[in-house]
């Protein structure tokens, strides 16, 4: 698609992710009926009681999305704190239009993320992955610091 960005290792990672995630439960590579269905789950906020969407009026640039993103992990991280888990969901984003219709959120907005709030159920394989971290050097640069 004109304007996409080609492959980066960033995307080769977030696939990566999401292959060992649908291996876990037992998803081949390539299954794409199978991919398709498991994906669906995002659309029932994984079975959490609770489902948040984050907005931004749409006229806002890129300073106030990080705004979001740290609101997002404020959310996260107070969830924790009462024994909650989270689960961001960009897999909404696409769908925003009617999201937006049947929650009556006006179209001035913009949907950073959908979020699964709720209890975690560990006795499921797809909670127990652990995905693997990018070394700290090849995604941040500290210049001025020796």
């Amino acid at each position: 698609r004109e304007g996409r960005r080609p492959p980066d290792q960033d995307c080769h990672r977030r696939r990566g992710g999401g292959w060992s995630r649908y291996g876990r439960v037992g998803i081949p590579k390539g299954g794409r009926v199978a991919s398709a269905r498991q994906s669906a789950r995002n659309f029932l906020f994984f079975d959490a009681p609770v489902g948040l969407f984050v907005t931004v009026d749409s006229y806002l640039g890129r300073g106030n999305w990080a705004d979001a993103g740290m609101y997002l992990q404020t959310i996260m991280l107070a969830a924790r704190e009462f024994g909650l888990d989270t689960c961001p969901q960009a897999a909404w984003i696409p769908y925003q239009k009617p999201v937006f219709r049947h929650l009556g959120i006006p179209g001035d907005q913009a949907l950073v993320s959908g979020m699964a709030l709720g209890f975690a159920d560990h006795s499921k394989i797809e909670n127990t992955l652990v995905s693997d971290r990018e070394a700290l050097a090849n995604v941040a640069h500290f210049h001025g610091f020796d």
